[in-house]
């Protein structure tokens, strides 16, 4: 198993207890679409290694108490923590036409509605609740809000992401990189 045919599906944040818990947090959008999954890959070194699931436990805000086979002492789960986890990308569900994941866009090319095609997706950026797709413009990398008003739709069959944005976003980008690779000119 490799990474290109993985999704990110969180990371160990903390031990739980003494008996080898852990508090994974989920970086999905359903957390509990994942509350029967039998096991799940590890990041170990550049690997990926396969850990059994023992018992999982939802919590709120998308974290979960879990135990994994053979992490049974506070050392072994000591050990895990900040350990991304993984699953295959043929374990995420279907979605519907227009919805998307975000490793699917990367690559992509942004259209605007008025502007047309303005670059190419990079990233997907999960800030403080609040996701943001990395756009290669002109040079500069602008953040695009993932609001359902400014991305309207992802064009799979043309590798194409459909955006509204938002009067001046484009602006504040190339104003902010003039600014700081330029002096003052004081005449």
């Amino acid at each position: 198993m490799t990474q290109d045919s993985c999704f990110l599906l969180g990371y160990i944040v903390r031990t739980h207890g003494t008996t080898g818990d852990v508090v994974i947090f989920l970086d999905v959008d359903y957390p509990e679409e994942y509350e029967d999954m039998d096991s799940v890959y590890f990041e170990m070194r550049g690997d990926l290694v396969p850990y059994f699931v023992e018992s999982f436990n939802l919590q709120k805000q998308s974290k979960a108490i879990v135990r994994f086979e053979e992490v049974n002492t506070i050392e072994k789960a000591q050990a895990l923590v900040g350990t991304s986890l993984y699953l295959p990308l043929d374990s995420l569900a279907e979605l519907d036409e227009e919805e998307f994941y975000y490793h699917e866009i990367k690559g992509y090319t942004v259209v605007d509605e008025k502007m047309g095609e303005l670059g190419t997706v990079r990233e997907v950026y999960s800030l403080n609740g609040q996701d943001l797709i990395a756009m290669d413009y002109k040079g500069v990398e602008v953040l695009i809000p993932t609001a359902e008003d400014i991305v309207l739709k992802a064009d799979k069959e043309n590798n194409r992401l459909l955006v509204n944005l938002p009067e001046g976003l484009l602006e504040v980008y190339l104003d902010d990189s003039s600014n700081s690779n330029t002096p003052d000119d004081a005449d």
